[in-house]
């Protein structure tokens, strides 16, 4: 899917945290799209060398190796830049809660080195992740972007002091900004490994493999399952976008259709045509009971029409990983 309009062949773009999940979809597409150059920042400590080697075979990619931490490593990033999509940050809410001060080193501290370099060089336009995790213990369904609530981990009190930094750098430096709260983003090339890898991925490796698979609590609670596509979507639409009204705003970035971890577990297991069964534990401290987005604003003011809906985009993303188990064994 193309997502612009815009003659992009004279621009040069910076993701951060490319060599990640979301941002290395994003990296693909502005490459795939005929952008000038495409300067990816990544410590590697969340990204993968084979993320940045299905970007390494375009000659407008740019590798750089460093921390958001350092002003001097995000200053040189932002060198002839002329827009920022910002991805680097640490997830999880449960690692969050055991590793609260590095949380904030990196999603708090490396946000505002980045926000200073960005106005340091004349940046056009930053887009940034910001979380669902924002709403907290707000009840209302579905989330509208002007009423949140408290803060259930560190990772979200992260993500919302993004916002107010945002907000305050808007005001006080004229930066053009725009945040975007994911609502539980997946899709090929998730990371299915490790102590905090993403439920798809997690799901269909157990099925496959038949190694323990675990839900939370009863399986009941919901999430906005959304296809990393439509995250690619706002990105390139929020950076570009030339309609005055939609900056210095805040979108959610979801579907508008919620589903249960149980359905989720039931449809993986359809798929793969296993009948093998989860494990139930105890609910993850942090976690929001239910979650489904209102996604009006981002239609309003950024065009945003999310392509692949769920069913859709988890077949796709069973597909990757089927075939990426496969191989392993």
């Amino acid at each position: 899917m193309i997502f612009h309009t815009k003659d992009i062949s004279q621009n040069n773009f910076l993701v951060t945290g490319g060599g990640g999940f979301i941002g290395g979809h994003i990296a693909e597409y502005l490459l795939k799209n005929g952008a000038a150059k495409v300067r990816v920042l990544d410590n590697m400590v969340n990204g993968f060398k084979k993320n940045l080697a299905i970007l390494q075979q375009y000659p407008a990619f740019e590798f750089l190796e460093g921390d958001i931490r350092s002003e001097a490593t995000c200053q040189a990033a932002c060198k002839d830049i002329h827009y920022v999509s910002h991805q680097a940050a640490l997830g999880s809410v449960p690692r969050s809660i055991k590793e609260p001060v590095y949380f904030n080193e990196v999603n708090a501290g490396g946000f505002v080195n980045m926000l200073k370099a960005s106005i340091d060089n004349n940046i056009l336009q930053f887009v940034y992740a910001s979380s669902s995790s924002v709403y907290g213990d707000e009840p209302t369904l579905p989330k509208s972007e002007n009423r949140v609530g408290n803060c259930l981990s560190p990772y979200a009190a992260t993500k919302k002091t993004n916002e107010l930094y945002a907000q305050v750098f808007a005001d006080v430096y004229g930066i053009k900004l725009m945040g975007f709260r994911y609502f539980n983003i997946f899709g090929p090339r998730q990371d299915p490994d490790g102590a905090y890898a993403a439920v798809i991925p997690l799901f269909v490796k157990g099925i496959m493999k038949q190694t323990p698979v675990y839900i939370n609590g009863d399986g009941e609670q919901t999430r906005d399952f959304t296809f990393v596509e439509n995250a690619i979507q706002i990105n390139i639409k929020g950076m570009l976008t030339e309609n005055p009204a939609a900056i210095n705003k805040v979108y959610n970035v979801a579907v508008g259709e919620s589903y249960s971890v149980n359905y989720l577990y039931q449809a993986c297991k359809e798929y793969l045509g296993s009948d093998f069964e989860a494990t139930y534990r105890e609910p993850r401290p942090g976690d929001i009971r239910n979650s489904l987005a209102d996604i009006s604003l981002a239609k309003d003011l950024l065009d945003y029409q999310p392509e692949k809906k769920f069913e859709e985009g988890l077949k796709e993303t069973i597909e990757f990983f089927r075939d990426q188990f496969s191989k392993d064994e």
